[in-house]
């Protein structure tokens, strides 16, 4: 029987508040998604202005950065023309996201989750995660 470490919904709004507070410093109204270590969403929110099209967006990001184990920019950087890792960004119905701004969040080396935001520039994305997931880490 495996035991498995995961996000409660209290712990997904400790992302979301550190996320969205990043995103109100710099000015820019995110879409933040948050899922479990499976990459099934548990909690999402759209700040007012944030883009229409970023909502799917966001949730890939966490789905694939949860599911995948990996940073969505970690692909963005090997999924180029010549590599073996080309074109994954077409796997699992076109889910798998390659943008940055995805981010597993990680316990004790465990995978718990993931957290993913769109609206701004991949950079302010990936800051907006991180800051969401430090905000996590010192308050949980």
């Amino acid at each position: 029987m495996l035991t498995i470490k995961r996000l409660s919904q209290a712990d997904a709004q400790l992302l979301i508040a550190g996320a969205r507070a990043k995103a109100e410093e710099i000015g820019v109204p995110m879409c933040i998604a948050i899922t479990d270590e499976s990459g099934n969403l548990i909690a999402f929110e759209r700040m007012d202005g944030g883009k229409t099209t970023s909502v799917t967006i966001a949730i890939d990001k966490a789905f694939t950065a949860a599911a995948a184990r990996k940073a969505t920019h970690e692909y963005n950087a090997v999924c180029v023309p010549g590599n073996l890792a080309f074109g994954i960004n077409s796997a699992i119905g076109g889910r798998l996201m390659v943008v940055g701004g995805g981010l597993p969040v990680t316990v004790d080396g465990d995978v718990v989750g993931g957290i993913g935001l769109s609206s701004g520039t991949p950079q302010q994305d990936m800051d907006c995660a991180q800051a969401g997931i430090d905000h996590f880490l010192k308050n949980s």
